[in-house]
Order: C-alpha cells, then structure tokens, then sequence
C-alpha cells in the first residue's frame, strides 16, 4: 500500500494513481484493533516476516531468488512509499540507506526489519524539520510574477543535499500549493491556514503509525519488487479486502476520506443506517467520536482515518455518537446513529433497461445494460459451505433472466470500472454467455498450463452482446473480454485496450499458515501472484491487455494507469491455443462498419470534438516536466484543462460512481448507438446468410 502523500504534485506513476484511488473512500464498519509505538519490531514480525519469505521463495511465479536486486529495487520502493517526491530526505539520508542496499535481503532472511525502523525515524525526523520550515515559509509574501518552475518528474527530481536547498524546494512547492488554492478561490489568510492544517495534519499522521503499517509498507515494498501484485496486506488491510469481497459489512454506512487534517464525508450509502437517520451529509467533517449513549466522546481532528474508521465501525445494533460540523458551518451538533448491517450496493451488479431507437418492425430496440463494478464472491462463506453467499454470477444471472422476461434485444455488459476480483467468479460468469468450454488457461511457476472451462452447457444470454472496457478493466474483466473476442460472442468496444493485467494472485492467510488451529490469530496475508493466464486463443493480457473491437475517444486510454506502467512486471507471451467452438455473433466486416458508422458520427459531434481536444491537451501537460510558478502562465495553463485534476476526477469515478446504472452523458450516447449499428448489422448479416444458403440449396 502506498501513502497518498499530499505533497506528490503530478505523480504520474501508476501505482501511485491507484493509490489515491483506494484512498478516496474507507467505507466505515468493523476494524480489528492492532498495537500502537514504534519503537523496534515486535516478536511477532519476524514470525510473519519469515513465513512472507518463505512463501515468496516457495510460490512466486517468477521463481526469483531473495537477492541483491531485490534487495535494492525494495530499498528504492521504501524511499518512493515514504517520500515520493523528494521533499523530506536528504541527499546524505539517502547516501547512507545506500550503504545497506545489498543487506535487504540478508537481513530478511534473519528475520530481521528492523531497517525499516531506522529509515522511518529518520523520515519522521525530517518530517517535523520540515514543518517548522513551512510555518516559516507561510509567513512571508510572494512574488508570483518571478519566472519560476518547479519540478514534477520525480524521476528527475534529485534529493536536496543540504537545509538550503531544502528550503529553495519549498519556497517553491508552497507557491505551488497557494497557487492551486487560488484556483479553488481560496487566498490570503484562508488558504495559508489551509495550507498550515495540512502539513501538520500529514506529521501528525506520520507520527500515529502503528507498527503493523509500518510492517506492511516495509514487506509490500520488498514484495512488489517481485511483480507489482505481490504485497502483504496488514490485519486491517486484509479485513477492510474480506469486506469489499463480501459486500458487506457493520457500521453507519458514510464513505470517509482525509481533507487537511478532517474526517470528511465523501458519501452516505443508500439504505445504511446513516441514510436512514437522515442528517449525515456529504462533506460533513467528523470531529469527535463517543460510544454508546454516555461513552466519551474522542476528538478525532488531525487523527488517522483508519483509526478514525475504527472507533465508528461496530456491531450492528450498538450506538454511536458523532460529532459533526455541518458543510459550511462551524458549530459541532451530536448525531446518535444506531449502527446497522450495511450492503455494498455500489460495488454490486446491477442491470437497467433503456429503449434507444427502432427495429426493423418499427417496434422499439429495448438495450439491457449491466453496470459490474468488480467480480465479487464471499469467499469465506463460500468455503464453509453456505448456499446463499454473495457472487457476481448469481446476480447477473438474476438481471439477465429479468432482461429475458422483458424480451431485450441486446445487452451491453459495463465493464469500464471493474478492476477484478475473483478469477471463480469471472469463469463461471463469462459461462452466462457461452454454451461450453475453455474460458482461460493458467500456468504456475513450474510451466503446467490448465484449462479452466464452462462446464454448464446453456446461456443465460445468447443474444448480441456489447462488452465496455477501459484502462481500468482489469484482470478478471480482461479474462471475459478476451473469452468473448476469441469466441466471436459479442463486440468490445472502449478504450484502445485494457489494463493488461494478466497475472493471478492468491491469498495466503498468515495466521493459517503459522497456525494450524481452527480461528488462528489475524497476523495479516500475502496477497502472491503464483499463476499467469491466457485467453483461449493462447494470448497472454498481461501489459498488452485486451484490444478493443471498436476504440471511442477517452481521457482515460491515455493515463499512465495500465500493467505495463507498473515496476517490475511480468512479461507477455503466449502458449499453444486451447480448442474451443466460434460463435458467429462477430465478423470483420461487421466490425468494419460499426466502426465507420461510429467514426462518422464522433467526427460531427461537438462534444467529442471538444474531448479529443481535452485529450490532446491532457497529453501534452502530462509530457512537461516542469510546472511555471508564475501566476499569469500558471493559470493560462490550466484554463481549459487542468490535467492533474482531470486524473482526479477519473480515479474519484472509479471508487465513488454516480448512483445511477448508466450515466446519459454524449460518451454513453455513442456506446448506445454503436449498440444499436451492431444489433441492426448483426440482423442484416443473418438475413443475407440466410438468403445466400436458401439460394445455394435451390440450385440443381
């Protein structure tokens, strides 16, 4: 897990990107207590240190040895999750961590981290130095007609090598900082008191650590320099995956996230006990916390938000009492929430019917729309037997058997957002679609390639069908969108290709493998790529992803966010085909002329003129280095498209969509009408088939 660091101005690094996404929203329930104090490691991580090893170098795909290079490449990933631009080491820090940049390993194998203690105190230390450098540089004026740049590749960002510089840095990252704050309209004393909250607040924060965060930054950076996927989840981070699993969970049901220093409300879920109560709003800020009727209340200002999260989370029917400055206000009022079982309706599937132009009949074209978020199964329910857990194919198959009954023509499946989840799920649904047969082959580290098949014959829908797909389509998504392109089952459409995730991750639970009890102890889990899959046709996803049939302008297609972005990934490559029937549902000149019609219509729409100049802009934004400090240029700059914020907001989508299904914005428009060209097309070809074999059996 990475810090989402509030001061890493246009981080264009992948990993770093999807970190600001998974911390937008912490959805507040259940939170399993761990230690405070970072003093030195605790007995119990070498215990877990020693089974991550082990499993590493027993299970990981690539069968690399725990050596030098790992040990420098976790080195280098440890600095980046700590201090990504460069703000708070010196160039000396970093001199001496160096020394020891071939130790890592060595020490790991000894079970020993306390390495990563020493480096953190260090960064806590330069932390508070850098602190009373801010305080001193907000008192001052600045000039901001001064043709002055800063940095924003930190690839080229080097370390300062002494206080001078140091404070030449930040002169520079404030005036940055005050010139963003300008363009939210804030200034003067309201944005350098902003501005003050922030930094202190992130101190305050960095000095909350418990040892369990620190265990799992330190064990993600050396696993991840394996492959990017491999990581150690801590005892909360693997509760918080159980959750997102399961879809649900115990608590008020409010997404949270960190601003400056506040607990801020980014959403209520629908139907949870917040909704229900009524006064919880988004952006709201949480101030204090108190349990049950007359418990305490806790001020929680300037507080971690997972410890934040961990006083509201509950069982459901306990009390909790927050209190709460209302947006735009300044008085702090109680609310008593009642805490409740709360659904992650968000995440699940969910289907809507839209009626978008006619058919040949004159009668209307009825579209059934599919909105995945990710591919979701309660795996502990699933393990212990129960029949009615949480899956992704129950519940598809429920709105695909309601869009039968409604007698739709074609079914667009939404993808776009869904960035995986369990590779079960994504085989048994992709099946809704199929008649039979292989859907992926895996390999494991020793070269076994295993079919994995659709073994029920039948289709939920055997109809034409629209498959949508972005960057962020990811792992499991990409396993059905390559089954359905390779079985000629229905239309890609999108971005130019997804993410290109073509790796498979367990979950290894440490506390199982160290104790072979029944309920061993939460020590947390390693999350370990140990299998690589390739679609039927023998291609493997991963980094080139899965390509687009008919490709729509997009924002997205061009952010740094895809497999092959990442540090050390897996390679491409394929193995032999697997046999498996073609559907006749998708032919070349089918494709051919969806994508002329399409092609036609984007070149005289206004709004997708203006997005393809957005694009452009984007891209040339995100090719400068540097960023002009000086007000005018600044500000012209950003006048028709900021694209640190334009990665913002497509990251904020992906963890906190609209409550609607389908958004009827122009982009979807186009997806409706590519839709309907392929039904009508579709429809066409069958006929003319048709017509070709009637003449073809008329001959004598």
């Amino acid at each position: 897990m990475r810090i989402g660091n509030v001061f890493a101005a246009r981080i264009r690094r992948p990993s770093t990107l999807f970190a600001l996404g998974l911390c937008l929203a912490i959805i507040v329930g259940v939170w399993s207590l761990v230690p405070a104090g970072l003093v030195a490691p605790r007995p119990n991580d070498r215990h877990v240190t020693n089974v991550v090893m082990s499993l590493i170098r027993h299970e990981h795909l690539s069968k690399h040895t725990l050596d030098d290079e790992i040990s420098q490449r976790g080195l280098q990933s440890f600095l980046r999750t700590l201090d990504p631009m460069k703000m708070y080491f010196y160039q000396s820090d970093v001199d001496e961590f160096m020394k020891h940049r071939n130790d890592l390993d060595d020490m790991l194998k000894k079970k020993d981290i306390s390495f990563a203690y020493t480096v953190f105190h260090r960064f806590l230390a330069r932390i508070d130095e850098r602190v009373k450098t801010i305080d001193g540089l907000l008192e001052q004026e600045f000039d901001f007609t001064l043709d002055e740049e800063m940095l924003t590749d930190r690839d080229l960002v080097q370390y300062a090598g002494n206080e001078k510089e140091a404070l030449e840095r930040w002169q520079r990252r404030i005036k940055y900082d005050l010139l963003v704050l300008k363009g939210d309209k804030k200034e003067g004393k309201e944005a350098t008191e902003k501005l003050s909250r922030r930094y202190h607040s992130f101190a305050r924060r960095m000095h909350q650590t418990d040892a369990d965060e620190l265990l799992e930054w330190y064990l993600t950076a050396i696993t991840s320099s394996f492959d990017p996927h491999t990581t150690y989840m801590s005892p909360s981070t693997l509760e918080n995956f159980r959750i997102q699993m399961r879809l649900e969970l115990e608590g008020i049901g409010a997404a949270l996230q960190p601003i400056d220093g506040y607990t801020v409300v980014s959403k209520i879920i629908p139907g949870g006990a917040a909704d229900k109560h009524g006064k919880l709003k988004p952006e709201d800020r949480i101030v204090s916390v108190g349990q049950d009727e007359e418990g305490e209340m806790v001020d929680v200002v300037d507080m971690k938000l997972s410890d934040v999260v961990q006083l509201i989370r509950g069982d459901a029917g306990t009390v909790v009492r927050l209190g709460v400055i209302p947006a735009g206000g300044t008085e702090t009022s109680i609310y008593t929430i009642t805490r409740a079982k709360i659904e992650l309706t968000d995440s699940e599937a969910r289907g809507e019917i839209i009626e978008e132009g006619k058919k040949p009949d004159g009668s209307p074209l009825r579209i059934g729309v599919v909105d995945l978020p990710s591919f979701y199964m309660d795996m502990e329910a699933a393990r212990s037997g129960a029949k009615d857990y949480k899956s992704t194919t129950v519940d598809v198959k429920r709105i695909l058997e309601n869009f039968n009954e409604k007698k739709v023509d074609v079914v667009v499946l939404d993808l776009r957002r869904n960035g995986g989840g369990s590779l079960t799920e994504a085989i048994e649904l992709t099946g809704l679609f199929i008649d039979s047969g292989t859907v992926v082959q895996v390999k494991d580290s020793e070269g076994e390639i295993q079919e994995y098949d659709d073994r029920e014959r039948g289709m939920s829908w055997g109809g034409p069908l629209v498959v949508l797909t972005s960057k962020f389509s990811a792992s499991a998504s990409e396993i059905l969108a390559g089954a359905v392109q390779d079985y000629r089952r229905g239309l890609v459409l999108g971005d130019s290709s997804t993410h290109g995730k073509g790796t498979v991750q367990s979950l290894l639970d440490l506390g199982s493998q160290l104790f072979r009890i029944p309920n061993p102890p939460n020590l947390g889990a390693l999350k370990i790529t140990m299998q690589q899959f390739y679609r039927p046709n023998g291609d493997s996803t991963q980094q080139r992803g899965v390509h687009a049939d008919v490709t729509l302008p997009s924002i997205t297609d061009h952010m740094d966010v895809g497999e092959a972005d990442l540090d050390y990934a897996i390679e491409f490559e394929k193995v032999p085909a697997a046999r498996y029937l073609r559907y006749k549902m998708v032919a070349p000149e089918i494709i051919q002329a969806v994508a002329s019609k399409s092609q036609a219509r984007i070149s005289e729409s206004e709004d997708f003129a203006k997005l393809v100049k957005n694009i452009e802009r984007y891209k040339a934004q995100k090719e400068k280095k540097k960023i002009s400090l000086n007000e005018k240029e600044f500000f012209a700059e950003r006048a028709e498209l900021d694209a640190e914020k334009e990665e913002e907001k497509q990251l904020e989508e992906q963890v906190q969509p609209d409550d609607q299904v389908v958004t009827r914005d122009f982009y979807f428009n186009e997806v409706l009408a590519v839709t309907a060209d392929y039904f009508r097309l579709l429809q066409d070809n069958r006929i003319a088939h048709a017509q070709r074999q009637l003449r073809t059996e008329a001959l004598p």
